[in-house]
């Protein structure tokens, strides 16, 4: 199945307003999920919160199949959160590390998360170690295998970075994770939405993603994937009513399944909203999806590359949806608030994200870019011509 852009255009009303390519920040909702939100406001604010809640149990029940049908798990394998770091730090702190056990990640790999390793480094003495990049930018799949010993406790590692385009190779490190038992956290915080995602085939154990970027969901939600298998291996950091049962003065149990990851407390609007676009995105087809955003960054590389003074800064042998690059003689920050002058939103990524990969490429702050299947090729066109303009 294609899409049909003009379909998707006239479904999305910021479409009249915005050029948008800052998807890789937060995409601009669909009218369905906006619509399901406020839908649930309403009642929120006619019978109450509570009540509200019960009334649309089965289809805030129904958002946890939503999200397994995309990524290929089980419902019960789903717990739903506030966002993707959130998720992230719920699965990360869910392991028991001691002095001497080692986290491998990657070079590209997102500063919240490594800020999460060298907390607990100092903390709990744990050794943190990023696998170096490949002549392509990706994590060397080979080197990383080199690193296993019975010291290895985690490999953590970013789908898609948040700078540069790139596609970490996430099946080829889950092959070495599962011929290791070396338990997988993969961060698909970018990558949930704009690729195809099958937790099978990658291999992973737990999955990180929120709901505001490619998934074209509401800010503030989020998921967390824990398979079934390692899921009693795994106590979350914190735990409550909802998470837990207290059967004895002196005793608690946890929930059999993913949910004891969560919390009590939901904003029921936006899960609602979450599911809401999970199922927007299956109706389109996540390979269509993926193809026609492929379709639109190589369009927009090709043609950032042709204006003088602009170097594209991504990386891996194929880059994603998030095109980075810089202009010579133009500060990102600047740039930036001269295109959203014109109502056309780009962001900026700077070194401090993904430290390591900026040290090592000596990168300044970046434009960055990020097509979505709604987009279409007159916004490139327009795109890079008040970029040429700004040259002048």
């Amino acid at each position: 199945m294609s899409i049909d852009v003009a379909r998707a255009r006239a479904e999305t009303p910021g479409c009249t307003g915005v050029l948008h390519f800052n998807n890789a920040g937060a995409a601009l909702m669909p009218a369905p999920v906006l619509e399901t939100q406020i839908a649930h406001l309403r009642r929120e604010a006619a019978i109450g919160g509570y009540e509200a809640k019960d009334e649309a149990a089965a289809r805030l029940e129904a958002v946890y199949g939503s999200i397994a049908g995309l990524i290929g798990a089980r419902a019960e394998e789903i717990a739903l959160v506030e966002n993707a770091t959130v998720a992230w730090n719920l699965a990360f702190h869910a392991f028991r590390f001691g002095p001497g056990d080692r986290i491998l990640t990657a070079e590209a790999e997102y500063a919240s998360n490594y800020i999460s390793f060298l907390q607990l480094a100092e903390r709990s003495g744990v050794v943190v170690e990023a696998v170096p990049s490949d002549e392509a930018g990706e994590l060397d799949v080979a080197a990383l295998e080199a690193r296993l010993d019975e010291r290895v406790r985690l490999i953590a590692v970013t789908h898609v970075p948040t700078n540069g385009g790139l596609v970490n190779p996430a099946e080829a490190i889950g092959a070495v994770a599962r011929r290791h038992g070396v338990p997988f956290l993969l961060d698909a915080c970018q990558s949930v939405g704009q690729l195809e995602i099958d937790v099978e085939r990658i291999g992973c154990d737990l999955l990180s993603a929120t709901g505001r970027k490619y998934l074209r969901g509401p800010r503030g939600t989020g998921f967390l994937y824990v398979r079934r298998a390692i899921l009693d291996r795994l106590e979350p950091p914190f735990l409550d009513l909802h998470s837990a049962r207290w059967v004895a003065p002196d005793r608690y149990e946890m929930r059999a399944d993913a949910r004891r990851f969560e919390n009590w407390e939901f904003n029921i609007a936006g899960l609602l909203g979450l599911g809401a676009a999970v199922d927007h995105a299956l109706g389109w087809g996540m390979p269509a999806i993926a193809l026609r955003i492929a379709a639109l960054a190589a369009e927009l590389r090709a043609r950032l590359a042709e204006i003088p003074g602009v170097t594209l800064r991504d990386l891996g042998r194929q880059p994603c949806g998030i095109v980075t690059f810089t202009l010579e003689g133009r500060e990102a920050t600047a740039l930036r608030d001269a295109l959203r002058a014109q109502a056309i939103n780009v962001s900026v990524s700077g070194p401090g994200s993904t430290l390591l990969d900026a040290t090592r490429r000596r990168l300044p702050d970046l434009v960055r870019a990020s097509v979505h299947y709604y987009n279409d090729e007159s916004e490139i066109a327009r795109f890079c011509g008040v970029l040429r303009e700004l040259v002048r």
